[in-house]
């Protein structure tokens, strides 16, 4: 890791790790003691609670379904897990837990990591004393999120994190929040906040649905165009957001955001386009340079993913049918992110001589990246494009830092923005396979960025076709 980080220093670039405390793993050794004495120290490092015949402590439900608490092996207690059993949660308001956790950060901060993504930190603080909460479904089961609206006082447990560990190395930290309030958001991300950014997830939960993801809306492209532009008036100047198409916990955005039978070369770049160009820190998930697509699952025993399991049933309870429930599942599954890393065209995609633990995408021979490396054209080579312009000195200072101003906002099936700082640029999508046309106000001085060979052009009107997107200096 030392070595890791040297080198990547020695080319101005910074390492990142994945944070992950709000649980820990039941093989580790904390959780491993507090079974074998659950009224010590490290059984206060977990919530426990006396385990009551036909009683759980309360009714929420698990993000992953069923109940948040498991038998604590080997005791007459249960502990709590609001993710998977094997991810018991920690035990936040005791203060030695508390230490513990930043003594870890600070080794890695101390190594010269650069900073975290830091995983479902929401979480860390529960709504005391426990109660239950109104049943949502059959199971009379309540969702987690009822006890995480009702939890007080996060902001005492990230604003000492942040001055333990973070502040104090000049660290990078963006962070998984996903339920605060507009009001909230100087104390995130602002000047002093707790974070240096938070990830945007407006547009990757829209149309869910509370009674599972087979009840889920797709999101149009004035869906999406809207989520985007919520996001950004929130924050505003306030700070960065770091935007998204997808991550592992998300199926592929291409498949999500793109309208069904549309995935092509063209819309990909589109797609690409108008979500890196918009004001924050843009994120690239493995694949997704590449243009990969959600997997086609032939039956739920290819699924690996617990959610996608848990979903299914609840799919089947509703009155689904296995191939209705599989076909939602395979819409919305984490897996569809997770399979192997599409290298190349030989064997399992060029990942591994061996046995892939998911099956690879049989789209791989066709989508990988030693051939769009090679192809001048290919999404690969659009991302190379955007980042430069990113990068350029020319337009750094407005594209990194230039204010957004959305424009033909009532436009169906048009995506459009300018970016305005010392100079201005728009950015315009055809959100669409049918041609649009736009008038601009006046003309511009270059065409920056065109998924398509020319520009069509005539007294100010510029005529898009099927998802084309350009990036003008006006």
């Amino acid at each position: 890791m030392e070595h890791l980080i040297a080198e990547a220093k020695r080319r101005n670039m910074y390492i990142l790790m994945d944070l992950v405390v709000n649980h820990c793993s039941d093989e580790h050794e904390w959780f491993r003691k507090a079974c074998e004495d659950p009224d010590g120290k490290y059984g206060n490092f977990f919530y426990l609670r006396d385990k009551k015949d036909g009683e759980l402590p309360t009714n929420w439900r698990s993000y992953f379904g069923g109940p948040v608490w498991e038998d604590l092996p080997g005791t007459d207690k249960q502990y709590l897990h609001v993710f998977h059993k094997k991810q018991p949660d920690l035990n936040w308001e005791n203060p030695e837990l508390r230490e513990e956790v930043y003594k870890n950060i600070n080794w890695w901060l101390d190594k010269g990591l650069g900073g975290f993504r830091i995983d479902a930190i929401i979480n860390i603080k529960k709504a005391l004393p426990f109660r239950n909460y109104a049943p949502d479904r059959d199971d009379g089961l309540c969702s987690i999120y009822a006890m995480l609206q009702e939890a007080k006082g996060i902001g005492e447990f990230l604003g000492e994190m942040r001055d333990r560990t973070f502040k104090k190395y000049d660290a990078f930290a963006v962070g998984e929040v996903f339920n605060e309030k507009p009001e909230e958001i100087p104390d995130f991300i602002g000047d002093d906040g707790y974070f240096s950014s938070m990830f945007d997830f407006n547009e990757t939960i829209f149309g869910k649905s509370g009674k599972g993801w087979y009840d889920a809306r797709p999101v149009t492209p004035d869906d999406y165009k809207k989520c985007c532009f919520e996001s950004q008036a929130k924050v505003g100047e306030i700070g960065f957001l770091s935007n998204i198409i997808e991550n592992h916990d998300e199926p592929r955005g291409v498949s999500h955001y793109i309208p069904e039978g549309d995935c092509c070369e063209e819309s990909k770049k589109m797609l690409a386009a108008l979500n890196f160009m918009l004001r924050g820190l843009p994120f690239i998930y493995q694949g997704q340079e590449l243009g990969m697509e959600n997997m086609t699952f032939t039956s739920i025993e290819e699924v690996d993913d617990i959610s996608s399991h848990d979903e299914y049933s609840v799919a089947l309870d509703a009155g689904l049918s296995p191939e209705e429930a599989l076909k939602a599942v395979s819409k919305f599954s984490r897996d569809n992110a997770r399979t192997p890393m599409q290298w190349s065209d030989e064997a399992n995609a060029g990942f591994t001589t061996g046995t892939p633990w998911l099956k690879v995408n049989p789209n791989y021979t066709s989508i990988n990246a030693t051939e769009q490396m090679k192809n001048p054209e290919s999404v690969w080579n659009f991302y190379k494009q955007l980042i430069s312009l990113r990068k350029d000195p020319a337009y750094k200072e407005t594209v990194v830092y230039g204010a957004l101003e959305p424009v033909w906002e009532e436009r169906h099936n048009l995506m459009a923005y300018y970016r305005k700082g010392d100079r201005t640029l728009l950015v315009v999508g055809n959100y669409q396979r049918e041609t649009q046309e736009i008038v601009l106000p006046s003309g511009y001085q270059k065409v920056l960025l065109n998924n398509y060979g020319n520009v069509s052009e005539d007294n100010g009107r510029i005529r898009l076709y099927g998802y084309q997107v350009l990036v003008l200096e006006m």
